[in-house]
């Protein structure tokens, strides 16, 4: 895993970087938040499938990420709760996504592992919770799917505590060049059945959304992208 320490990293570097997410060939004609939901409702059963696959490639990601969160945490996009085993036993969650779907399988979840949580259906561009309610909002796998990512990481960052972190793992584009080709290649038909940018670049949508990112680490070929950034 390669780690980069971003003491500072906002707006200012947003524009260069806006330059690079520009490439994403479905940047900009993202799907609609009805057409996300009508898409995971028929992917909620593939996601708990191909969970051993998920704890295999990225498990250790989720686990190192956000194996330290603390207090109220809000889980955004939650899907069907595949970050809950990696969270502390003593946190307060509250996980949220647009997919009824989703959310039975993480109601399940909740009850499996038992956690102190609840789930709710809710648009993470525009999260129904007042300003800086939780400790640690944590994300994982989401903003290539978003409509408005940046809208949403914004959301995510005015309901976090000031003195709170907000921990993504994201995936984009490979930095080794065959593996980043051949996902320029398919990266329309991958949006077109998924709803998935797997394009982006997640450092640039976090930079745009202006969060102050204080570290940054990338893995698993350059797809990988961990971020624990800060409200301003």
């Amino acid at each position: 895993m390669n780690s980069t320490e971003r003491p500072e990293h906002g707006r200012a570097q947003s524009a260069e970087r806006g330059a690079d997410a520009g490439t994403d060939p479905v940047g900009n004609r993202p799907m609609s938040t009805d057409e996300i939901r009508a898409a995971y409702a028929d992917y909620a059963d593939a996601f708990r499938r191909f969970e051993r696959f998920d704890r295999l490639f990225v498990g250790g990601y989720r686990e190192r990420q956000f194996g330290d969160a603390e207090g109220r945490v809000l889980d955004v996009a939650c899907g069907t709760g595949t970050n809950f085993p990696y969270l502390p036993g003593t946190v307060d969650l509250v996980g949220v996504d647009i997919s009824p779907e989703m959310l039975a399988g993480a109601r399940d979840r909740l009850a499996d592992l038992e956690l102190d949580g609840t789930v709710r259906r809710m648009d993470a561009q525009n999260l129904d919770f007042p300003d800086d309610s939780f400790d640690t909002v944590i994300s994982a796998l989401s903003t290539c799917t978003f409509p408005d990512p940046v809208a949403a990481l914004r959301e995510m960052e005015r309901v976090c505590d000031p003195d709170g972190r907000i921990l993504l793992v994201e995936h984009g584009r490979s930095s080794v060049g065959p593996v980043a080709r051949f996902q320029e290649w398919r990266a329309d038909a991958h949006y077109e059945t998924a709803g998935c940018r797997w394009t982006q670049e997640p450092l640039a949508v976090v930079d745009e959304a202006g969060l102050t990112v204080r570290r940054a680490d990338s893995g698993f070929l350059g797809m990988i992208t961990t971020v624990e950034a800060v409200p301003e």
